[in-house]
């Protein structure tokens, strides 16, 4: 740590406070010229200082770390291997360099791709004659322009979740309480809006209907308790944290209006995980049980997937949790749900990895999958898997299984429950995975099923391998 210089870092934390080098100084105890000589790089920043920082501005010390930037290098990396911008390769060191030093060209350089990204396959959906009866549907893409709206902001939206915080904290939500949440989250609805809460056997599929005119929350009989606590926290962060949606969503400039209606149900679906998981509560017990998700959601009485997911926002300053990947696949490699806070990337031109766990939990319902991977850039990670069911409205309907995968940096593992038995130590035995054979550049994976798109084809037709391409 006494070699490590974070003149950029500090450079940026300082602005987003707003601060002048004099009042960083003051506010450190330290001399101008000293914070001057650290954020160019002349002196390195000591392990005093750091402590001093992390105290006073609330940051985690991996602030300053350079592991802290897998996320936005992965993303990087992505745009370099991009041949219609890139035709010339970069190396990696030289990509760490800049987003170490420059995060905010890099993250300026990414938002620029992913929206060129968008508007090539929206012009290639508009001249594709093939499918003009589905491309305008096609092209609004209201799903994905959500997902990096959450994506951008790594799963956490810190002014809504406290808000969030605070009515758990009025109604009175406490771990294996989940009734009495339920009751409480019903009374208020009555109470301060005029609500009645009614429970219906039959909504042709709705799971839950606000009818404003009648003044009813109407829940379908087949919700568990906490699924009914769910939906009518989502409806509280409506009536109650209304302006905060709305702001959220008004900070993404959405291309169509289902996009932003999409965004403003999935905000208001953040609010009401963080109603029924609230910061303090989750991250106290996440840390307190190895991150243990069964054991959580029986703590709270909520589902596997709703845990996991919250789980994977726990990016609070000076309370962080462990920065996960949140993903959740069908049968079919279809990844409908995808959330990362760490350096884990999903391909935009094809399927995920075949070797990943997450695919061998359907052939095990119910049981936790446990797998140590490594990505191409010699991370490593740790990935917990485990299919959900839900259950059929009546006999004939279409059955409903996902899996659900959690990932975090293998230097976490040993907070987990789920790094038990585990030798963190030896990652010689790790499972080569990629983001998609796409993009992918190993050239000896028996399991590849389509040529990396970043390296020219080199057939051979009198040589045969492993590896088809």
């Amino acid at each position: 740590m006494t070699k490590t210089y974070v003149g950029s870092r500090l450079r940026q934390l300082r602005r987003e406070r707003d601060l002048s080098q004099a009042s960083l100084a003051s506010t450190l105890g330290l001399s101008a010229s000293y914070v001057n000589q650290i954020e160019h790089d002349v002196r390195p920043l000591t392990v005093p200082v750091l402590l001093r920082i992390t105290e006073v501005f609330g940051v985690d010390a991996t602030f300053f770390s350079r592991d802290d930037d897998s996320r936005l290098l992965a993303e990087i990396q992505d745009v370099i291997q991009d041949k219609e911008l890139c035709p010339s390769p970069v190396e990696l060191q030289e990509l760490s360099e800049l987003v170490y030093n420059h995060p905010t060209v890099a993250r300026t350089l990414v938002d620029m791709h992913r929206r060129y990204r968008n508007v090539r396959d929206k012009l290639s959906l508009a001249t594709d004659s093939r499918r003009v009866t589905d491309s305008a549907q096609a092209l609004s893409m209201p799903h994905d322009e959500v997902r990096d709206f959450f994506y951008a902001r790594q799963n956490y939206l810190d002014g809504l979740d406290h808000h969030a915080e605070e009515l758990a904290g009025e109604v009175g939500v406490e771990p294996f309480h989940i009734r009495d949440t339920e009751r409480a989250l019903a009374d208020r609805l009555r109470s301060k809006h005029n609500l009645e809460i009614k429970t219906v056997g039959q909504l042709d599929g709705t799971l839950h209907r606000l009818d404003r005119e009648a003044g009813t929350l109407l829940l379908a009989s087949r919700l568990s308790e906490g699924q009914r606590a769910f939906r009518m926290a989502t409806e509280l962060g409506f009536l109650e944290a209304g302006d905060l949606i709305t702001d959220a969503a008004d900070e993404e400039p959405f291309t169509s209006q289902a996009s932003r209606r999409l965004a403003l149900r999935g905000i208001a679906s953040y609010f009401a995980a963080a109603t029924v998981l609230p910061y303090g509560l989750i991250h106290s017990e996440a840390e307190k049980s190895g991150y243990d998700v069964e054991f959580l959601c029986q703590s709270f009485g909520v589902g596997y997937e709703t845990v996991a997911s919250r789980l994977s926002t726990l990016q609070r300053d000076n309370q962080r949790g462990i920065p996960f990947t949140f993903v959740r696949v069908d049968r079919a490699g279809n990844m409908s749900k995808r959330q990362s806070a760490t350096g884990v990337h999903f391909s935009n031109s094809g399927g995920t990895c075949p070797l990943w766990n997450i695919y061998e939990t359907f052939s095990r319902p119910g049981t936790i999958s446990r797998q140590l991977a490594q990505m191409p850039d010699g991370r490593n990670y740790l990935w917990v898997a485990r299919t959900v069911q839900y259950l059929q409205g009546r006999y004939g309907d279409t059955n409903k299984m996902f899996a659900i995968g959690l990932g975090c940096e293998a230097r976490h593992a040993d907070r987990t429950v789920y790094a038990a038995g585990l030798d963190l130590s030896d990652m010689s035995s790790a499972t080569p995975i990629g983001a998609g054979c796409r993009i992918c550049p190993r050239s000896n994976c028996a399991q590849r099923a389509f040529p990396p798109i970043h390296e020219a084809l080199d057939i051979d037709t009198h040589r045969s391998a492993v590896a088809p391409y």
